[in-house]
Order: C-alpha cells, then sequence, then structure tokens
C-alpha cells in the first residue's frame, strides 16, 4: 500500500507559476514511477507528466509541454511539479499517482487526494 499526499495548490493570476509537492510512504519509493493527472470540472482526468524511479525517463502531456517540469527526490520520497506559465486552462484538481511499475505507464495503481490549482485570467 502506498500514501500520497499533495500540497502546494492554489490561486494564481495568468501568466504565474505554482510549485506543486507529493509526499510518499508506504512501498520503496525510487521503485515507483510516478505521475501527476488533472481533473477540470467537468471533464475526464487528463495526463500531465509521468517520471520513472530512478528520474532519467519523463514524458509529459501536450498541453503542458516546455511549461511543465516533472522531478523527484528519492532521498526525500517526493515528487515534484513546477508549473510556470499558467492559463486559466490549467485549472483543475491536480493529482499525484504512484505506479508499481519503475518507467512511467501512464497509469495511476495509487493515488492522492488532489489538490486544488486555480489560475484566474
Amino acid at each position: 500500500q502506498v500514501q500520497l499526499v499533495e500540497s502546494g495548490g492554489g490561486l494564481v493570476q495568468a501568466g504565474g507559476s505554482l510549485r506543486l509537492s507529493c509526499v510518499a510512504s508506504g512501498r520503496r519509493f525510487s521503485s515507483s514511477a510516478m505521475d501527476w493527472f488533472r481533473q477540470a470540472p467537468g471533464k475526464g482526468r487528463e495526463f500531465v507528466a509521468g517520471i520513472s524511479g530512478g528520474g532519467f525517463t519523463i514524458y509529459y502531456g501536450d498541453s503542458v509541454k516546455g511549461r511543465f517540469t516533472i522531478s523527484r527526490d528519492n532521498a526525500k520520497n517526493a515528487v515534484y511539479l513546477q508549473m510556470n506559465s499558467l492559463k486559466p486552462e490549467d485549472t483543475a484538481v491536480y493529482y499525484c499517482a504512484a505506479e508499481m511499475s519503475t518507467r512511467p505507464q501512464r497509469r495511476g495503481d495509487y493515488w492522492g487526494q488532489g489538490t486544488q490549482v486555480t489560475v484566474s485570467s
């Protein structure tokens, strides 16, 4: 079992930045790929970014490429999402997810509770 706790969401103006954090416990963190997903009101869950257990393989969703950066610190059991040049359409609940695999499969096996990000125009 894996427990995930996200933090760092909030309200920001368009063009601004936020950094989300997710701390994991319960499973050997470095063996788990980690992902960020988001879900906007009335829409399905969208893949945002994924990173392999060792941090060497990274994927991004098309809508965030060049603006968001995923990273991890295995010594702290933490994964981060740096979000720059935020747009109103980035408004969503952001979820951290852990995978059973080491390489990201864009599939969350364990989920955090989510953190709200709101971008005002």
